[in-house]
């Protein structure tokens, strides 16, 4: 073996290092980051789950603000058969009329239908012809009269069939109250009813010939009458007596039933009656459906009931899927085997037997909701208990639960101490992705009809789209908004999930 030389240096050529200033451990400038705090940095990252996680959030205001701050105004209510005058009018917004929101829509007519609507402008001042864009004429007669009219209308003038105004059968109080109102405000409710001979199809009326047909002058309809305004010094005559007298054709109501019980049947219009019962004129920003409700609040409500529909699922399922899953997870063996078993026999019933046979007898004990429910939570907490499962068999094998164990720590503590914490991230994500689930369930189900959830006081997203499927190619805006709503909800839940799962799952962490 060879000798190893050393070099000898010399003691001049070292130098002490000074140990002023010097420091080995340095304090942290940051502030210790936790878990759910790593997750959240991650979360807001992913722009897309940030921007459905906002919408989720208008959404849910929107259910729960709604019908607290419109519940008192013309909202929910099915009971209300005057509603049904104010039904299918389109969306109308204040200040965005440009916009489109005007509540008027394209209509053509015929010549007995556009004089009509002439009748009631002249008649009432709310002229629901906004513009005439075209007019077919019939060459057939020497005349050329005027046949079928391309017309631009304010439905909110004309509302529905009638034409704007509607017979209603007054208690002498309410009679009265509106006499009151209408010389308190100077808005004319009570119009003259006319003799049945004549009396148009749509109650407008004006001069007519021995056919029934408009009599023109100087190409303009004559009135019957002179409306009386707030102008007119004769405008006390809102306030004639009603009587019966056949020689009075203008009475302003006909007087029915006996002198102990007497009513009268008078001649309302239809939008001033709404500014003298609900104290506002009838402005909709989503319109009314088919049976008169205001859209915005009906949706709201319909939201409201779905979402607290779905969390209530969620956490029953969560509860259930949990304790499931994690003596699953942590005992395994056969005690697994048996629980897996099961839980294929469950998962295999359809779920569409399992609603409508719960919806036909359970039904009948706890009602239309808590049949729904039952049928949600029998198989539903399947997928969470298998999610639960798999996280226990992951960590279960971990050294603090070893430690745990060797400190004499009971399997319950074992289990929702230290294994059930950790598998929380993933577990949570799955609980938030089991709600739009459930509101797309349950909106198939009413919109397919297998269960009913319309009342005077209750409705869902998918009643309202099953309600509004009769009337898409007519009216589609009644289908629209719950449609525009659920597909919102859709679209934003699953991004917002994709988000969670991502800022939650470790193996994730660091990934771009």
């Amino acid at each position: 073996m060879k000798s190893v030389k050393y070099v000898q240096i010399p003691a001049e050529k070292f130098a002490f290092v000074p140990m002023e200033g010097r420091t080995h451990d340095k304090k942290l400038e940051t502030k210790p980051i936790g878990y759910f705090k790593d997750a959240f940095i991650r979360f807001a990252k992913n722009k897309s789950s940030v921007v459905a996680a906002i919408i989720i959030l208008i959404l849910v205001l929107y259910a729960i603000i709604v019908p607290m701050t419109c519940q008192n105004d013309y909202t929910l209510s099915l009971t209300d058969t005057m509603y049904l005058n104010y039904a299918k009018l389109p969306p109308k917004i204040k200040g965005l009329e440009w916009l489109g929101f005007d509540g008027t829509s394209r209509k053509t007519v015929n010549n007995a239908t556009y004089y009509t609507y002439v009748a009631l402008g002249i008649e009432t001042g709310l002229d629901p012809i906004v513009e005439v864009y075209r007019a077919d004429y019939n060459d057939s007669t020497a005349s050329k009269k005027t046949t079928f009219y391309d017309l631009k209308v304010n439905n909110y003038y004309l509302m529905g069939d009638a034409v704007g105004m509607i017979y209603m059968t007054l208690t002498p109080d309410q009679y009265e109250d509106i006499q009151a109102w209408q010389d308190k405000t100077g808005i004319q409710v009570i119009y003259p009813a006319i003799q049945d001979a004549k009396q148009t199809s749509a109650n407008v009326w004006y001069v007519v010939d021995k056919k029934g047909a408009p009599t023109l002058k100087n190409g303009e309809l004559q009135p019957q009458y002179k409306t009386t305004t707030p102008s007119d010094t004769s405008y006390h005559s809102i306030r004639i007596a009603a009587d019966n007298d056949p020689e009075k054709p203008l009475a302003y109501a006909r007087v029915t039933g006996t002198s102990t019980a007497k009513s009268y049947v008078c001649r309302i219009c239809k939008y001033t009656y709404f500014q003298y019962r609900y104290n506002c004129e009838p402005c909709f920003a989503f319109g009314t459906n088919g049976r008169g409700q205001d859209i915005l609040t009906r949706l709201a409500a319909g939201a409201r009931f779905s979402f607290i529909l779905a969390i209530c699922v969620s956490s029953i399922n969560l509860f259930i899927g949990a304790i499931y899953g994690a003596i699953e997870g942590y005992y395994g063996g056969q005690v697994d085997i048996i629980m897996e078993r099961i839980s294929d026999i469950l998962s295999g019933i359809p779920f569409s037997v399992v609603t409508v046979l719960f919806q036909l007898h359970l039904s009948k004990k706890v009602g239309v909701v808590g049949a729904l429910i039952f049928a949600f939570v029998l198989t539903g907490w399947i997928p969470m208990s298998g999610r639960v499962r798999m996280q226990f068999y992951r960590f279960k094998g971990q050294e603090y639960v070893l430690a745990a164990r060797t400190l004499g720590a009971s399997d319950r503590r074992i289990m929702f101490r230290h294994i059930f914490p950790n598998s929380l991230g993933t577990i949570i994500t799955g609980t938030i992705l089991v709600i739009p689930g459930v509101i797309f369930s349950e909106s198939s189900l009413t919109y397919l009809g297998i269960i009913n959830l319309e009342s005077s006081t209750m409705t869902s997203v998918g009643t309202l789209l099953a309600n509004g499927k009769q009337y898409l190619s007519t009216d589609p805006f009644i289908i629209f908004y719950p449609s525009l709503f659920i597909s919102l909800l859709e679209i934003s839940f699953n991004l917002f999930g994709n988000g969670l799962r991502d800022a939650f799952n470790p193996s994730l962490r660091g990934v771009e």
